[in-house]
């Protein structure tokens, strides 16, 4: 099937019946096989058993930031090539996307209370995450307040590309500022500075965490257009109905 045919979201549909069986049961043998490295890895000669925590905070932090991006060039094409299924890929990737971005706090203040002595310090990284995790509930709510789905898709389009901002400032807060956070240490000039026996567990469970958002992403898509072929349905017999004005 030539990818422009996805634009059609009764292929879309059929796509997704067919593929979400299989990314469920891989997403489950990657989580089992990730939690496994992760559970047998040895503790760091620092922080000690602590450490493992990064196996769930840095693949969420990565996903939360990776999924407005993908927002983001959902909002391209919904404002500048008008793809039919752009704001629906948009719309399913905020809730998921504000649940990693949680995700990625909550543990980060597990990880950073036995290391920097308090849960939560307003360091330039936990600031932007958190500025992040706000713009999600932003556009989770602007979705729900506008009820017609094209003029919400173009209104979430803008606030998007507007809160894309923020997505280098996360990236390069290190850099910029005097922060707690370290420095990248595992996509960095001159390799990777983990030791392979927590960052194979590390890659494996980012990979699981990208499995499970396909998943979650791709049948988040079909309920919505199943959703939106029922709202136009009603409208439909409403419009139809004796009485009605029509």
């Amino acid at each position: 099937m030539p990818i422009i045919d996805l634009a059609n979201p009764t292929r879309f549909l059929s796509l997704a019946e067919r593929a979400l069986p299989w990314l469920a049961g891989t997403t489950a043998i990657a989580f089992a096989i990730g939690l496994n490295l992760a559970w047998t890895a040895p503790d760091d000669y620092q922080q000690g058993a602590t450490v493992k925590i990064m196996f769930i905070h840095v693949p969420s932090a990565w996903l939360a930031m990776g999924c407005w991006a993908l927002m983001s060039i959902a909002a391209l094409g919904t404002l500048v090539w008008r793809h039919p299924l752009a704001d629906v890929a948009a719309k399913a990737a905020a809730p998921i996307g504000a649940a990693l971005t949680l995700l990625c706090l909550v543990t980060g203040s597990l990880w950073g209370r036995p290391m920097w002595g308090a849960y939560w310090v307003w360091d330039a990284r936990l600031t932007s995450v958190l500025v992040l995790f706000l713009m999600y509930l932003g556009v989770i709510a602007l979705w729900r307040t506008v009820d017609d789905p094209a003029r919400a898709g173009r209104a979430v389009a803008i606030l998007t590309l507007v809160g894309a901002i923020n997505l280098p400032i996360i990236k390069w807060s290190v850099d910029w500022w005097n922060t707690l956070h370290q420095p990248a240490s595992v996509v960095r000039l001159g390799g990777a500075a983990i030791h392979p026996t927590i960052l194979w567990p590390l890659l494996m469970m980012a990979l699981a965490f990208v499995l499970l958002f396909v998943t979650l992403h791709l049948a988040a898509m079909r309920n919505e257009i199943l959703r939106r072929r029922v709202r136009t349905l009603m409208l439909m017999q409403a419009q139809a109905a004796p009485g009605s004005g029509a």
